[in-house]
């Protein structure tokens, strides 16, 4: 049955037969099948079906729901046996937000040299799409904010407290400053993330308490073309400090430290509520907390 809940849950993530097949790699009518047969064996329906794919039936949301469960119980049932055959192995799925990608690389460097056999998949992702990715048992774990919003039920490990700099050109008038109060920039013109981002949401928070609604030039959810537009436009940016150091070594840019230095916010490792954890997700809290207390110690390890 397992097959045919993993098809289910395809097509309820997909919202249409044709690419929840091919998802799968299996053929349409396989699929049709597949979802047919599951319906008969739970002996409701789950799906409305017309000309296209009309949506899951109030019978098909609840079944959703124990068909994550009962999928993700076999994943981990099977993850463990290999485990105990062959030491921690198989593949991890961890989607982050933006600003912490290089935190992920640090993260997932360092777990796979110590266990060769586990494969990373990385995505970015926004916060509320890795807690949506999460519950869907679509990723294993996850990095973002801890503090800022609600995170569920939800187990964590703090990794480091994002800071912000304003990121400008080297003629930039800010570019000599020590530090960069927010008020300053009440009539400047910015390149910021686009609001469904956390760290958007943080720095708008922020400009709010200083009665300052910022001027945009241009929003975008990548990084990386708001430190291109800083580079060959007019416009400034506030980044992670941590980022924002990594995407601007080398090139005719500036960092200058936003004022507030009380103002911080946490981001970590986050994990499913779920017990028992497995072996690979123990494992890779254990490897966030050991980094996280490395890079407080000004030490680095392998």
């Amino acid at each position: 049955m397992i097959d045919k809940l993993e098809m289910f849950i395809a097509v309820a993530r997909e919202t249409h037969f044709g690419r929840a097949a091919q998802s799968l790699n299996i053929s349409q009518p396989s699929l049709s099948a597949g979802i047919k047969q599951l319906e008969e064996q739970l002996g409701v329906q789950l799906v409305f079906r017309g000309s296209r794919f009309g949506g899951l039936t109030p019978e098909g949301q609840t079944a959703l729901v124990w068909a994550q469960r009962i999928t993700g119980d076999a994943r981990q049932f099977r993850e463990e046996m290999r485990i105990k055959r062959n030491g921690l192995s198989g593949e991890l799925r961890l989607a982050v937000i933006p600003t912490a990608l290089t935190w992920a690389a640090r993260l997932s460097s360092k777990f796979t040299k110590r266990n060769p056999k586990v494969h990373f998949t990385i995505l970015s992702s926004t916060s509320r799409e890795i807690l949506t990715l999460l519950d869907g048992f679509e990723v294993d774990a996850g990095i973002s904010y801890l503090d800022n919003e609600p995170l569920g039920r939800v187990h964590t490990a703090p990794l480091y407290d994002e800071s912000y700099v304003l990121l400008c050109r080297h003629d930039s008038p800010f570019a000599s400053k020590a530090e960069v109060g927010w008020s300053e920039l009440k009539d400047e013109t910015l390149a910021l993330l686009t609001p469904d981002m956390q760290n958007r949401r943080i720095i708008n928070q922020i400009f709010a308490e200083h009665d300052i609604s910022p001027t945009t030039r241009i929003e975008s959810n990548s990084i990386i073309a708001l430190t291109a537009s800083v580079e060959t436009g007019r416009c400034m940016t506030i980044l992670s400090a941590d980022i924002a150091r990594f995407l601007t070594t080398g090139k005719k840019l500036v960092l200058v430290p936003m004022s507030d230095a009380r103002r911080r916010h946490s981001v970590g490792l986050i994990v499913p509520h779920r017990e028992p954890r497995s072996p690979v997700i123990d494992a890779l809290l254990t490897s966030a907390r050991k980094l996280s207390e490395a890079d407080q110690s000004g030490i680095l390890i392998g």
